[in-house]
């Protein structure tokens, strides 16, 4: 689930049933810095239990895990979008359920290279004219 907050572009990986948030931010914040991403999304997880009728865990009602995941790093303060789109594509390119909190090894780095982010920025660009073309 991509999320914008205060002109930060970030990626959270949620597992409803397991109440698992995956959360990665390519300026390596945690997620207190944006507290009201928290409650909103922990609200959404307690009414998808609720709609539901899942009971709760024994540790009550706020037991949603946030887990914070070592992904690589941006080098300035406008590439976050597509280091959100480059963790979307990582992660679906290897379509596991579970996200390592150091990262895929094939994919592991500080830093994505200008390479790396130049090609999801041609894969967005192309995405972009299919889907004008297409419409």
């Amino acid at each position: 689930m991509p999320n914008h907050y205060s002109g930060h572009w970030l990626l959270l990986a949620i597992n409803p049933i397991r109440e698992i948030v995956y959360y990665l931010d390519s300026l390596g914040n945690d997620w207190t810095t944006y507290p009201d991403m928290k409650v909103l999304i922990d609200t959404v997880l307690q009414a998808f239990r609720a709609q539901r009728d899942i009971q709760t865990s024994r540790r009550g009602a706020n037991s949603i895990t946030w887990i914070k995941v070592a992904c690589p790093q941006q080098r300035n303060q406008i590439d976050c979008g597509y280091f959100m789109l480059r963790f979307m594509r990582d992660t679906l390119a290897l379509g596991r359920l579970k996200i390592p909190t150091d990262y895929f090894d094939e994919f592991k780095c500080a830093f994505y290279t200008k390479d790396q982010v130049d090609e999801i920025k041609e894969e967005w660009c192309q995405f972009k004219i299919k889907l004008n073309v297409c419409s």
